[in-house]
């Protein structure tokens, strides 16, 4: 920490709580390069191995089994032993499974790599919101969620290019993975050497930031609260706010998922585009999802810094966003023109990834010491869907033969997605005292 004299000198607060979140959306996009790596892939894995069709939707599916199942985990091990040491871990990890999966040489080495890599990658966003809560004022918080959240977009935008590129360039599909693999690693290496689980332990930030930041945390606490804030995280399911926003969250992932997985197919197979045209569309759409979350944050963030309620600012932005965003994939269903189409999915995206303004909410609900368990307990709904959608998504198309009903379904998410943001309370911290 600077000392008395040089921080009279220094007139600007250093900014190192906003260089950790764009290091974050680094990090987040990098896993969904790892993720997204064997969706390219399959073509020529599925010929190698012999994959029919089944066999390659359990090996798709499987990765969100155990990323799903160590949420909770994840989350209750940021609060334990701090979010540097169990970020810079779980990196490291899950570029371990990366390699595995590049080196396996049957089905079944696979399916162990992915789903050690779905287990290996659970604990990142949960830990995403404990930093949220511990390095970033209420007023700032939305902000820095959309800035970490966004690197799903962002990674799904550039890794099945980047992806793509390595597999031409290398040779195939074993090496592109054991690059991306090497890559991740680095990131590991970059985590344990820059972040830090509070802002007064980083030699980068000088006591300006430093007081900001506990200034604003004061404001926010009272001691009075703390003692019915603490208690057993089961607790937390007696809240209706808590289902308000596990549903909300996990039926706007719905959507997000949906367009994910049968986004690429529903261009290719109802709308005829080619394979260059899908990959230039697929890149439009998902990076119009990038820059509405990051424009979603920065409302967020202008809102609360003038003064306006945080239930006025979240019911506000989440309530239009989510209302067009489910007009516009409803409306993908009735139009004839595939340009129409594709500028329509882009809408759906750029409103539909207001969602991530709920990474703001395990900060904002709950006591900092508990918001990596909140963190965890509301992204295990969201990734449960991860399972349940593409599945669902699939068995609707087959009986119809067409993608009309699947983009209702999609409608129908985006509704409970408006509805639960709209009743969800911003305002009032979970009580987790029995008493």
């Amino acid at each position: 920490m600077e000392n008395p004299i040089s921080i009279a000198n220094n007139t600007k607060m250093t900014k190192v709580r906003w260089q950790t979140f764009v290091l974050l959306l680094f990090v987040g996009a990098l896993s969904y390069i790892d993720r997204i790596s064997l969706s390219i892939g399959m073509p020529l894995i599925a010929k190698e191995f012999d994959l029919s069709p089944q066999m390659q939707g359990l090996l798709l599916s499987s990765f969100f089994w155990t990323y799903a199942l160590f949420q909770i985990p994840g989350g209750w091990l940021a609060d334990k032993i701090g979010p540097r040491r169990i970020l810079t871990w779980a990196v490291t990890l899950w570029s371990v499974c990366q390699l595995a999966t590049g080196l396996a040489l049957n089905f079944t080495m696979m399916l162990i790599a992915r789903l050690g890599l779905g287990a290996t990658e659970a604990p990142q966003y949960p830990t995403g919101a404990k930093l949220a809560a511990l390095w970033l004022p209420l007023k700032d918080r939305a902000r820095g969620a959309v800035l970490m959240d966004s690197s799903s977009t962002l990674g799904a935008a550039f890794g099945s290019l980047i992806v793509a590129g390595l597999i031409s360039l290398l040779g195939g599909w074993r090496e592109s993975f054991i690059a991306v693999a090497i890559i991740t690693a680095g990131a590991g290496f970059v985590i344990h050497r820059y972040i830090r689980d509070k802002p007064e332990q980083h030699p980068k930030v000088n006591e300006l930031e430093a007081q900001y930041i506990a200034e604003e945390h004061r404001k926010e606490d009272s001691q009075e609260e703390q003692k019915t804030l603490i208690g057993k995280p089961a607790n937390f399911l007696k809240h209706r706010t808590f289902w308000f926003m596990a549903v909300g969250f996990m039926t706007a992932n719905m959507l997000f998922y949906g367009l994910l997985t049968f986004g690429p197919l529903y261009l290719f197979q109802a709308r005829g585009l080619d394979i260059h045209g899908l990959a230039s569309a697929s890149f439009f759409i998902y990076i119009s999802g990038f820059f509405g979350e990051n424009f979603a944050g920065w409302l967020a963030q202008k809102g609360l810094r003038r003064g306006y309620r945080q239930n006025v600012v979240m019911r506000t932005l989440l309530g239009i966003s989510a209302a067009i965003a489910t007009m516009a994939i409803f409306a993908v269903a009735f139009v004839e023109s595939a340009n129409a189409a594709i500028v329509l999915l882009a809408v759906t995206l750029f409103f539909g990834r207001f969602l991530g303004l709920y990474w703001s909410l395990p900060g904002t609900l709950t006591v900092r010491s508990q918001a990596g368990i909140l963190g965890g307990m509301m992204n295990m709904f969201s990734n449960v869907d991860g399972i349940i959608i593409p599945l669902v998504t699939g068995v609707v198309v087959s009986m119809t033969g067409s993608y009309f009903a699947a983009l209702i379904l999609f409608a129908a998410c985006g509704l409970c997605y408006l509805v639960c943001s709209l009743l969800i309370n911003y305002e009032k911290k979970l009580v987790l005292s029995e008493e």
